[in-house]
């Protein structure tokens, strides 16, 4: 079983160093350490472990020093930054692992950027070595890249010569969206294995700076200053400890304090239960600190972040998850709150990052998603986002005679801070920007509401009845694992993120087709492919045809 949670005292791969208000992550891959057996980790190449410690050491970073204003990530090797995902463990590895891997490194270069976006969190590739593939993607997801000129190091994409798959971490995206890189000069670029160094790397804007061996740290280290010059974070203040998280794992699933998860593998889906906070909420910054990592917002949303790494890891033909919640409306709300009247403290922005992550990570983790509202539900303000981060949202209708009825309530949270990846509120996105359906939902923070109103209100799918309710949701599971799982991400990858295109959209549905499609294809995977045959000294036989 792959789990995701590591710590510094346990890193193989990479070297976590602050001084002030500048980190340094150092990467030294143990070429002897991979995840699984049957490849090494040379050149600074990297798996899922390797990126498994990177993930941690950017929580790490966020939460635990949050005087650190810049970071540089660099490398610890002579005249190699890093070659990139290790091809021979892709060449290993099967299908679903390959995109697996792609989208939780996606992920984790994204967070960068997120991290440097909403809290001022800025970040320098130092690349004192050749920056290959994934190497340079990580690059690129920095905010300036420096590039050593030493009239061998240099910057490439070289996935489509010698692999014959897609720079898979949104390499191709960050070119041309973000470093403005002119398509004739990417297309040169993307197709030319020795990459490209020195001022010609500026010059087609590749990277920011190229500089000498014998002044690169010290110009790096004076650009990490001036970066971090206009960040948000706090010159003074004490870091909260990220403590281990208190998981359960057995045959029936996943289970933790806030969050539970129950594996129906006959029924192929996973039933992901999100608990309310009990009693009254830290609300003031001094208490907030003081609960630290078992603050709610904070610790549901880690549980529900590892629960879904672990789901899309370790059970890939789960392919539902049935979105529950239970617990107090008002304590979500009062948590709510406490979020938006503290918003601007170092602390809550970085726990309000960790939820827009964990609820974005949920919508790219190709499953279908369902919520499920229900007695006893609290599907309110920041865990009524889990609903509409849904495919199809159903709540029941039941009379107060016969039972508890369900409600729902919108808060702040709704309107602003849980962006979705195409950098449109769930709310924006569900009504396509309409602002005088959004100016009345508005109006509604706070109340709560009964099913017969959400549903007139376009805030829900279906309200099935007490007597409908079983037997409705029981066929949509069934119909559900009915149908191809290929189909259904694409289907859905299409439909989550109407509207508006931003850079990470096109990353993830890059992924999801291209990147999907061309692993698949023997040219890339076949026996004679050039993924297969990479290292061998067998050049690849690929079927001509364009398709």
């Amino acid at each position: 079983m792959i789990t995701f949670d590591t710590h510094p005292d346990n890193y193989r791969h990479w070297q976590l160093k602050v001084e002030s208000e500048i980190a340094t992550l150092v990467l030294s891959v143990d070429e002897e350490a991979g995840l699984k057996p049957g490849y090494q980790l040379k050149l600074n190449s990297y798996d899922l472990g390797v990126d498994i410690e990177l993930n941690d050491a950017l929580q790490r970073i966020r939460f635990e020093h949050p005087t650190v204003k810049s970071v540089i990530i660099t490398s610890g090797l002579e005249k190699m930054f890093c070659a990139g995902a290790n091809i021979y463990m892709l060449g290993l590895s099967s299908h679903g692992w390959k995109v697996n891997f792609c989208k939780f490194t996606n992920e984790t270069r994204n967070s960068i950027e997120d991290s440097s976006q909403n809290s001022g969190l800025k970040f320098l590739a130092a690349c004192n070595g050749t920056t290959a593939g994934g190497g340079y993607e990580l690059a690129l997801a920095c905010d300036e890249i420096f590039l050593i000129d030493d009239r061998s190091s240099a910057v490439s994409l070289p996935e489509v010569p010698l692999l014959g798959v897609l720079p898979g971490t949104g390499g191709l995206t960050r070119l041309t969206d973000k470093r403005k890189v002119r398509h004739d000069l990417a297309d040169i670029f993307c197709t030319n294995p020795d990459g490209i160094r020195g001022a010609r790397a500026k010059d087609w804007k590749l990277v920011d700076e190229v500089v000498p061996r014998n002044s690169f740290d010290e110009k790096v280290l004076a650009r990490a200053k001036e970066l971090a010059d206009g960040s948000l974070r706090p010159d003074a203040a004490e870091g909260v400890m990220l403590t281990p998280l208190n998981r359960k794992v057995d045959d029936a699933g996943y289970h933790y304090g806030y969050v539970d998860v129950a594996l129906d593998n006959a029924e192929r889906s996973a039933t992901i239960l999100v608990r309310a906070p009990e009693g009254s909420v830290a609300s003031s910054v001094e208490e907030i600190h003081a609960a630290g990592a078992g603050w709610w917002p904070l610790q549901v949303m880690r549980e529900l972040d590892d629960a879904i790494l672990l789901l899309r890891t370790n059970n890939e033909e789960i392919g539902t998850f049935l979105l529950r919640t239970e617990g107090s409306i008002d304590a979500v709300l009062e948590a709510d709150a406490a979020l938006l009247d503290n918003s601007d403290d170092w602390f809550v922005r970085e726990v309000t990052g960790m939820m827009r992550r964990t609820l974005a990570r949920l919508e790219v983790s190709s499953r279908s998603l369902f919520a499920l509202i229900e007695e006893g539900s609290c599907f309110a303000g920041s865990l009524y986002e889990l609903a509409l981060a849904a495919d199809r949202i159903y709540m029941l209708d039941i009379a107060e005679e016969d039972g508890n009825p369900p409600h729902i309530a919108l808060s702040g949270m709704n309107f602003g801070s849980l962006e979705m990846v195409n950098g449109l509120t769930r709310l924006a996105s569900r009504f396509y920007e309409d602002e005088s359906v959004l100016q009345v939902l508005r109006q509604q923070a706070g109340i709560e509401l009964d099913a017969l109103t959400a549903e007139e209100k376009g805030l829900v799918t279906f309200i099935p009845d007490d007597i409908d309710w079983e037997d409705e949701i029981r066929l949509a599971v069934e119909e559900r694992a009915s149908l191809s799982p290929d189909a259904l991400t694409g289907l859905e990858a299409n439909l989550r993120f109407g509207g508006v295109e931003t850079a990470s959209t096109k990353i993830f549905g890059r992924l999801s087709a291209w990147q999907n499609w061309i692993f698949n294809r023997p040219n890339a995977v076949g026996e004679k492919g050039a993924l297969k045959l990479f290292g061998s000294g067998t050049k690849a036989e690929f079927d001509r045809r364009r398709v």
